[in-house]
């Protein structure tokens, strides 16, 4: 089971370690991202909905995420998702 991480959005920016943080858009390619918390409510990280049989996301503007919804476990960090699908 993997661990579940809401990450609160901070000037554009997210921990994604304890010693790193990462821009938000990196978040939309990261293989990590699950969901991206908007006002009102979660929509499918758009790399996770490439991965999965959903395949559906709507388009996220980033200026308005709050948070992150991020399952990286084994702190990774940062994957991008352009490794698997090229």
């Amino acid at each position: 089971m993997r661990a579940i991480r809401t990450l609160p959005v901070e000037k554009g920016t997210v921990a994604c370690l304890p010693d790193k943080r990462e821009d938000v858009e990196k978040c939309r390619f990261c293989v990590h991202s699950v969901r991206f918390g908007i006002p009102g409510r979660e929509v499918p990280s758009p790399a996770r909905a490439f991965c999965t049989m959903n395949r559906g996301t709507v388009e996220v503007d980033l200026k308005t995420v709050t948070s992150v919804v991020c399952d990286d476990a084994g702190s990774e960090g940062f994957r991008s998702i352009m490794n698997i699908i090229s």
